[in-house]
């Protein structure tokens, strides 16, 4: 009896740990292929801030994001 308590137990936990991988493997994909961010969405956010958002910035902007991203 109490290694099929043992056995079950162990499987419940495997299956927690192998789905958490795949799905954390699926997300980082996702993410890696669609950004969360475009330049657009960050003009759009700096020219609610009140600022006047230039390119330059922007692109420096994505440059830290995309950077951060591939830590």
């Amino acid at each position: 009896m109490w290694i099929h308590i043992l056995g079950y137990t162990l499987a419940v936990a495997a299956g927690l740990a192998i789905g958490f991988f795949i799905a954390r493997k699926t997300m980082m994909s996702y993410l890696k292929k669609n950004p969360p961010f475009n330049e657009q969405m960050l003009r759009v956010m700096m020219m609610q801030m009140g600022q006047n958002p230039s390119q330059k910035k922007i692109n420096q902007m994505m440059k830290a994001m995309q950077k951060q991203q591939s830590k």
